[in-house]
């Protein structure tokens, strides 16, 4: 079985694709053709009113149902994938470089998006050497990842920090242990972390993050960095928006053993990569985010070894944010020819599944998550047709799968393999 999730793929209808989704729009030979030789459905990736991130849905779409308290955050999960050294009493965060005006709102909360990678580390290097704790044997890590995204750790000796947090970042609210996206305006600025409850532990840890972020954004204001990219009319690196705290790290079953079978993966972002460390998944080199030949071969590749793979495909989601509907099309069209096109000349669909789902929705019009329910199809020469010929919303809604969890996805997508074989 070869389980592809197109980050961010589900949408709404937008007007700039004549009342079409981005899926519905495009053209899509190759998933089509997969379509009419398989089955589809709806899926809720997290929960019924969750707008989730991508971490906690990608760990319900592989079938572990974190909701809400036994989850670690998103902040454990992209340090464990940046190769930060975590344990557990330490505080960790995801963060976003953004972009402020002289008032202090937030005009760009990704600052451009594609940062330079030398900037990103000088400026997180600059405030790594230059804040100043008031609580003593305190310590931060600051590691840019892939573009805007940062990871942010705080250890202080001798103590365990509390994940009971708010966030910083306006545009997320935390449920006990998961980042939710919030229905934002403009005009935003950075908030206040405030502790959720009456222990020391937390009061002291929201200091930790208001004194950081306090002096990471006087450390950024002042930095020869943003100087050169101020004159070079580029957006500045003078916030970083934090959210999803955690302390702890995740106690899970390995998913070679929740599903008795060799499950590996392809994915390339922070976050994914923790999730395939943290579930002991073998993740196999496949390039850069958008080689998707190289991706599709390796997947095809590994089905000699390899029970099952999990392939992430970044694209859509970025242009779901931007609300670009028609670069969100052309994107998925371009996945369609060179993943799908390449992978159906590399397997055999007698022997091998394919199975295409999402992590969450990114509609175009809202430029963030939404709680609406994304396609899956199942895919295989032994499966009987239910009617679909195409991988959108619409044919989604009327397939036999009806809706279902994402914790139920591998398996149903296993029994109808097995039960058609």
């Amino acid at each position: 079985m070869i389980y592809v999730l197109l980050d961010g793929v589900g949408d709404l209808a937008h007007p700039d694709l004549h009342g079409k989704t981005p899926l519905e729009a495009a053209v899509t030979p190759n998933m089509d053709k997969l379509a009419k030789n398989g089955v589809m459905g709806e899926v809720i990736s997290v929960g019924e009113g969750i707008a989730p991130e991508s971490d906690i849905a990608v760990f319900n779409m592989l079938g572990y149902k974190f909701q809400h308290a036994d989850y670690v955050g998103r902040g454990v999960i992209e340090a464990i994938g940046v190769g930060i050294d975590f344990k557990d009493g330490d505080l960790a965060l995801r963060g976003n470089f953004a972009t402020l005006n002289d008032d202090g709102v937030i005009t760009d909360r990704r600052a451009g998006r594609n940062i330079e990678r030398e900037d990103a580390e000088a400026v997180s290097k600059e405030i790594e050497n230059k804040i100043k704790f008031s609580y003593p044997n305190t310590s931060v890590v600051v590691a840019p990842t892939v573009g805007h995204r940062v990871t942010v750790r705080i250890r202080m000796e001798g103590k365990s920090l509390s994940s009971n947090i708010t966030n910083t970042d306006p545009a997320y609210a935390r449920v006990d242990g998961m980042g939710i996206a919030k229905a934002v305006g403009d005009f935003l600025k950075i908030d206040k972390c405030l502790p959720l409850d009456e222990s020391e532990n937390a009061k002291i840890t929201a200091d930790l993050v208001n004194q950081f972020t306090q002096q990471s954004l006087e450390i950024m204001k002042n930095s020869d960095i943003n100087k050169k990219r101020k004159q070079q009319n580029k957006k500045l690196l003078n916030s970083i928006l934090l959210r999803d705290a955690g302390n702890k790290y995740p106690a899970v079953m390995p998913i070679n053993d929740l599903y008795s079978m060799n499950f590996s993966c392809i994915v390339d972002m922070p976050v994914e990569l923790g999730i395939s460390e943290v579930l002991k998944m073998k993740a196999f080199e496949a390039g850069g985010l958008t080689d998707y030949e190289e991706k599709a071969k390796v997947a095809a590749k590994a089905m000699e070894t390899q029970n099952a793979i999990y392939v992430h495909l970044k694209g859509p989601d970025e242009f779901g944010h931007d609300g670009d509907a028609i670069g969100k099309m052309k994107n998925i069209e371009e996945i369609d020819k060179r993943f799908f096109g390449t992978l159906l000349d590399n397997i055999d669909t007698s022997k091998v599944a394919v199975v295409i789902s999402a992590d969450h929705s990114t509609p175009c019009i809202n430029k963030g998550h939404s709680d609406d329910p994304v396609p899956v199809m199942i895919s295989k020469d032994s499966i009987q047709n239910d009617g679909s010929q195409r991988v959108t919303e619409k044919d989604a809604k009327k397939g036999n799968i009806k809706l279902i969890m994402g914790a139920d996805v591998v398996t149903k997508a296993l029994e109808l393999i097995k039960s058609q074989m």
